[in-house]
């Protein structure tokens, strides 16, 4: 049965186009639209789809403001942003993504543009993964503030185990669909004497993987930066790969630990790949390993921890299904074999901390 779509937007053009576009697929139906935010709002309370198509610039009420709305009413909907606005390094974008849009796609300004190829089949695939994944929870600032509060209780006890964790480590985490805001309940729950780096791919294009990084760091006591070329790896530091290139670890004439990015092609459909980010940890000297798969659709991760596998010692994390936006990339490193632990969200943070200890200061 197709899903049902509703689109936003209020451009007569662009709605005409991104309906023929959807309705071109015989996974999905156009089923209403509304040309703002109050408009999709009314329809949003009285009904039920499968995935609403978002545009940000609206008149009465945007985007970001029907996202807000939809918050503090509790109405979950399964929202793709797509606009102008969502384009390099935007804003608008991490807010959107912040406010419960589970994934976005830059629109170009002419609606000609839209009907090339390209866009099309990218609004179609990430239609595709929106449509099928969870719909957004509601977390309470309760529970937010609440979870912050445990960062401190949680570095006194791993400094009690941390005798017991002896050798250098580093924590490796994958995500996509769903990352951006999933990685708000585990960055920022680490404490920043971490005893170990965190190196971290999560699925995103250009430009908008430093806005991530700054957004995470303004949230953390660990430091997050998106890693530059030839970074040095710190303990307590986050380097987020650059989105549009792959990222990997190695090892300096000096002996320490760099960032080189490689440009080949995509792999796993996907650049940033995390399988790149694994196996360049192969020929490391670290002593433990801890990789983090998180939500995100497709199975980037599993070769990549199968192929370092037998070279470390490795201890894997997988987010649970009931905590997954897409329950795509935790569930195939879980079918391999290859999991160790599967947790919810809310505790990947502390399981990390306790695999990889605190610094004793």
């Amino acid at each position: 049965m197709a899903k049902k779509i509703l689109v936003v937007d209020d451009s007569a053009l662009m709605r005409r186009v991104l309906c023929d576009i959807i309705d071109t697929d015989e996974r999905f139906q156009v089923v209403a639209r509304a040309t703002n935010g109050l408009e999709a709002l009314d329809l949003l309370s009285r009904n039920q789809y499968d995935a609403v198509v978002l545009d940000v610039n609206m008149p009465r009420m945007n985007g970001l403001e029907l996202l807000e709305e939809l918050q503090k009413r509790k109405i979950p909907a399964r929202v793709m942003m797509a606009s102008t606005d969502t384009r390099e390094g935007a804003k608008t974008t991490m807010d959107a993504l912040e406010l419960g849009a589970l994934d976005f796609i830059h629109k170009p300004d002419s609606a000609v543009d839209c009907r090339a190829d390209v866009f099309k089949d990218r609004l179609l695939r990430v239609l595709d993964v929106v449509a099928n994944s969870r719909l957004p929870v509601f977390e309470s600032r309760e529970k937010v503030a609440e979870s912050q509060a445990t960062v401190a209780k949680m570095a006194d006890i791993a400094r009690k185990f941390s005798s017991r964790i002896s050798g250098t480590k580093v924590v490796a985490i994958a995500s996509s669909t769903g990352g951006p805001k999933a990685l708000q309940a585990v960055i920022p729950r680490l404490p920043a004497e971490l005893d170990a780096p965190v190196l971290l791919v999560q699925h995103m294009p250009k430009g908008f993987t430093a806005s991530l990084a700054e957004r995470l760091n303004e949230l953390s006591s660990v430091r997050v930066k998106e890693a530059a070329e030839g970074d040095e790896l710190q303990s307590g530091t986050v380097y987020i790969a650059k989105g549009g290139m792959h990222m990997n670890v190695m090892t300096s004439p000096g002996g320490k630990y760099v960032i080189h990015y490689t440009d080949e092609p995509n792999r796993e459909g996907v650049k940033p790949c995390a399988n790149y980010m694994y196996e360049s940890l192969v020929n490391s000297q670290f002593d433990k390993v801890v990789c983090v798969v998180m939500t995100g659709m497709g199975a980037d991760g599993t070769a990549g921890i199968k192929n370092l596998k037998p070279h470390k010692n490795i201890h894997v994390i997988t987010q649970n299904q009931a905590t997954c936006t897409v329950y795509g990339m935790p569930r195939s490193v879980e079918n391999a074999g290859l999991s160790n632990q599967v947790v919810p969200l809310d505790e990947i943070a502390q399981e990390i901390v306790l695999n990889v200890g605190v610094k004793n200061q």
